[in-house]
Formats: C-alpha cells, sequence, structure tokens
C-alpha cells in the first residue's frame, strides 16, 4: 500500500502547474538555439524610417495653454464703433465758396460803379450849356480807366465791362461761372451808378443825356458796325498790353490801355455815342426807361470784343499756333498747348508732366 502511494503521489507532483514566469523559461529552455545567429540576414532599411543624426533629440515643448476662443463681433453691435459717414458734396463749385472770388467780385461792382459814374458825370452839361462833345468823356475815360487798373487790376484784372469779360472767356482764359458772375456784377454796378447820378441831378430832364444814342441819319446796322469797330480796337489793345507786360516787364500799363479807350470814344462818339460797354448802356436805360435800339450796345461791343479777343489770342499772340486753335474749338486745356509752344516742348510731354504734378499735390494733400 505504501509503494501504490508513493507512486500516485510522484505522479501528481509531475503534472502540477506552475507559475507563468517558470512557464516561460521553460518553453524558452525547450526552443532549440539558432547556429550561427550573426550569419542570418538583417532585415532591408525602410524608406520611410527617418535617417539616423547624431544630435541630441530636441527637448519636448511645454504644453500649450488652453486658449479661451474670442466670440465673433458683429459689425451691428452696440459696441463696435459707428463708420464715418459719407462725405458731402456741396452743390455749389468751390469757387462759389473762395473768399477770393467774392472779393473779385465785389471789385467788379465798385469798379463798373466808378467807371459809369464817371462816363455819366462827364456828359452832364453845365447850368445854362448845350451837350457837349466826346472830349470830357475821352479823357474821363482814360483817367479812370488807368486808376481802376491800379487799384483792382491785381484782385478782379478790372475788367469792369461784360465785353471784355466775354472776350476773356472766348480766349479761355476765365471759364464760364467766373465769367457769368463778373457780367452780374458789372451790371449792378452800373444800375447803382446811374441811380445815384440820377438823385443827385437837380433838373431829372438832363437825365437823357445818360442815354446812348444813334447820331443824326445813322441807322441802327451802321450803328453796330462803328461799335464793333471801336470795341475791336480797345478789347485788342487790352489784350497786346497785358501780354507785352507778362513777357517783358512786370509793371502794368494801364496808361496804354485809358488811352485806347480814349482813340474808341474819338471814333465813334458821334455815331453812336461809342457805348463800347453793355453794362453802361444798362444801367442809365434801367433809370431812364428808354430802350430804344438798346440791344445794339449789346451786340455791336459783345461781337467787336469776342472777335478782338480771339484774333489777338490765337493769330497775333506770341505764343499763337495752330494747335492752340484747335485746342479752342475743341474745348481743350490752352494753358497745356501755350506751354508746349513757348517751352518748344511736345504737347505729350506737357501733358504727362502736367499729370505728374496733379498726382504729385494729390499725394501731399492726402
Amino acid at each position: 500500500m505504501q509503494i501504490i502511494w508513493h507512486m500516485c503521489l510522484h505522479h501528481t507532483q509531475r503534472f502540477k502547474p506552475g507559475t507563468p514566469e517558470k512557464l516561460n523559461r521553460d518553453i524558452s529552455a525547450s526552443r532549440p538555439s539558432s547556429p550561427l545567429p550573426h550569419l542570418l540576414p538583417s532585415p532591408p532599411p525602410s524608406s520611410l524610417s527617418p535617417p539616423p543624426s547624431s544630435s541630441p533629440p530636441p527637448p519636448p515643448s511645454p504644453p500649450l495653454l488652453p486658449s479661451t476662443p474670442t466670440p465673433p463681433t458683429s459689425s451691428l453691435s452696440p459696441t463696435s464703433s459707428p463708420l464715418p459717414p459719407p462725405p458731402t458734396s456741396s452743390p455749389l463749385p468751390e469757387k462759389l465758396r473762395s473768399r477770393q472770388f467774392w472779393r473779385a467780385v465785389l471789385a467788379e461792382v465798385l469798379g463798373t460803379l466808378v467807371l459809369v459814374s464817371t462816363m455819366l458825370g462827364a456828359s452832364v452839361p453845365g447850368p445854362g450849356e448845350a451837350p457837349g462833345g466826346p472830349l470830357y468823356p475821352a479823357l474821363a475815360i482814360a483817367a479812370v480807366i488807368t486808376s481802376l487798373g491800379h487799384c483792382f487790376g491785381e484782385i478782379s484784372g478790372a475788367q469792369v465791362n461784360p465785353s471784355v469779360t466775354l472776350s476773356f472767356l472766348a480766349a479761355k482764359k476765365i471759364d464760364l461761372v467766373r465769367a457769368l458772375v463778373y457780367v452780374a456784377a458789372q451790371c449792378l454796378g452800373a444800375f447803382l451808378a446811374s441811380g445815384a447820378l440820377y438823385l443827385a441831378l437837380p433838373h431829372k430832364s438832363t437825365a437823357e443825356v445818360f442815354v446812348n444814342r444813334l447820331g443824326p441819319d445813322v441807322n441802327a446796322a451802321q450803328a453796330v458796325g462803328v461799335e464793333v469797330l471801336c470795341t475791336f480796337s480797345m478789347v485788342f489793345a487790352i489784350f497786346s498790353v497785358e501780354e507785352q507786360r507778362r513777357r517783358e516787364s512786370t509793371e502794368p500799363s494801364h496808361l496804354g490801355i485809358g488811352l485806347a479807350h480814349t482813340a474808341a470814344v474819338f471814333i465813334g462818339a458821334r455815331f453812336s455815342g461809342a457805348g463800347m460797354n453793355p453794362a453802361r448802356a444798362l444801367g442809365p436805360a434801367l433809370i431812364t426807361g428808354y430802350w430804344e435800339n438798346h440791344w445794339v450796345y449789346w451786340i455791336g461791343p459783345v461781337t467787336g470784343g469776342v472777335l478782338a479777343g480771339v484774333s489777338h489770342e490765337f493769330f497775333f499772340a506770341h505764343s499763337a499756333s495752330r494747335l492752340k486753335l484747335v485746342a479752342c474749338l475743341t474745348c481743350k486745356d490752352i494753358d497745356m498747348v501755350e506751354t508746349a509752344s513757348m517751352s518748344r516742348s511736345s504737347l505729350s510731354t506737357v501733358t504727362q508732366n502736367a499729370n505728374r504734378a496733379k498726382q504729385a499735390n494729390k499725394g501731399e494733400g492726402t
């Protein structure tokens, strides 16, 4: 019995399960070792594996702190700043809001008032005298034109005459807005001068000498021709004297312009009264109500002044050229053509220089 017991006990201990480590050691020990392990082929290097680097690995980056998401702001939210209002453009041109422009307009009003007052006062006969000839008005207009040129020449040009203003407009020396405002100012000055002298007259019947009248045996067409001739000579002298002053000297030559007025009065006084100034004809007509042949003193002076300005500027002036005339007829910038002709440069070069100057001025302004 003891022999059988010992046999059973020995058989039980032989098949008793062991620990996992012991089993692994048993399995490893039971495997046959590979002969010549250094002769086994090594696996091929992978193209995706990074190349070996001798530099030490970079230090680990610090962990990022969780950022708080910023809520999107809306342009309509009350906290956002409001957009600036768009610039409002004034309905009036820029020059009509300029102080210098209205200063020149006032100079035209005062200058025309003085001119018409002088001419009307020189035409009034003394007590018991018959109306005189053209001598007094001729001398008076020379003196007053010379003095007005010195007073208002640097402010508005001392034009004091719608025919002169419209001749400058035809020659593209002033723009349309300035020309229209100047003509209105001149007519206002003539009306104020006529009204002031009419109130100063002791006998209102003598006010008939204020009005321009046609000479004896002179019809309206002949009077228009005389007015065209007188105004042409006067305005042509203004353009010539002004050009000579700009090219040769800075001294004003108002005396030459005044003498040109005197010569024109001597030419046409006995035929049409030598009005040469539509404002001078309008003022007395409004005061006295005498409108016979009034259109003569608008058509004649305006036509003569425009012809004089255009002919001098585009045919007789130092800077006259065919390109300048074409620029006038096509409403282009005459200053560009005049600059090109005086500097003997091409028109395209002058235009490019002017555009560059404008762009530079805009850049400085911004």
